[in-house]
């Protein structure tokens, strides 16, 4: 009998394990799952170079972590220095969206669809080896396992359920961003004009919508929170590589279409059923 209770204290001990970190990746992947379903939504093509814009938010928020003295010995309180690493990687993120959706997608809008979706996966491979050139393909460490004593990493609990405080901060992060984007779609009047292009584009065009603009507006905001994204990865995971966008970008993908590709509501729960599953 003793063996039979311990055996399964450390079932439900594993199960609720695996459930936490099935929900911080899902986090991760609701985010990543946003900017594929916002840009299918408005242009109904598939931005294959999502998941490496993610991967340059990551690099950002490293090389910002390592300037401001690094995780052993960083120049600034913790709170401060991961504020300056999201608005970093979300400000950079953004700009390189509105830069590939200007030169490498806006002029192919009309040509057939097979066009953008071919210069997509060109940007993709172009964002990879150009971190590989840049940075090196060994993977760079955060490190933010040592940062001010490990408490980041430490445990809140009830029973079996434990999650580590940058667990918490992942999740919470993601349903903030998450749930300001839904406000932002809803309840603005650029968010109008998005849900006006999405609908019907050369209505909304004629309508007086500056539709360039718009789509402009929704790379900038989708490449933004894969920024935050990336950041968070590396907080959590310890470490940053140029292929990591590839795998990454693919489950988001999976995510966006598992919730009904261009549906924002189904990206956020198609990302948490994928990274929990």
């Amino acid at each position: 009998m003793p063996g039979v209770v311990a055996f399964a204290f450390y079932d439900w001990h594993y199960f609720f394990a695996q459930l936490v970190a099935g929900l911080t990746l899902g986090s991760l992947y609701a985010l990543l799952a946003l900017g594929y379903t916002m840009v299918y939504g408005i242009l109904k093509m598939l931005n294959f170079a999502h998941g490496d814009v993610y991967m340059v938010g990551a690099y950002i928020g490293y090389f910002v972590l390592t300037a401001l003295g690094g995780s052993l010995s960083p120049d600034l309180p913790t709170v401060v220095l991961f504020g300056l690493m999201f608005v970093a990687a979300m400000t950079g993120c953004a700009l390189l969206g509105v830069v590939i959706e200007r030169f490498a997608y806006r002029p192919l809008r009309r040509a057939p669809r097979i066009a953008p979706l071919i210069s997509a996966l060109g940007v993709s491979f172009f964002l990879q080896q150009t971190a590989v050139l840049l940075f090196g393909a060994i993977p760079k460490d955060y490190n933010t396992f040592a940062l001010h004593n490990r408490e980041l990493f430490n445990t809140v609990g009830f029973g079996n359920f434990i999650i580590q405080y940058v667990q918490i901060f992942v999740v919470v992060a993601a349903v903030c961003l998450m749930i300001g984007l839904t406000a932002l779609v809803r309840r603005t009047t650029v968010g109008k004009a998005m849900r006006a292009t999405s609908f019907d584009l050369e209505a909304a065009s004629m309508m007086g919508i500056d539709v360039d603009r718009v789509i402009a507006f929704t790379f900038l905001v989708g490449s933004a929170l894969a920024g935050a994204a990336g950041v968070m990865t590396g907080i959590v995971f310890q470490n940053v590589q140029p292929y990591m966008g590839f795998g990454a970008g693919l489950k988001a993908f999976t995510a966006a279409v598992v919730g009904g590709i261009g549906n924002i509501t189904g990206a956020m729960v198609g990302g948490v059923v994928i990274g929990v599953a």
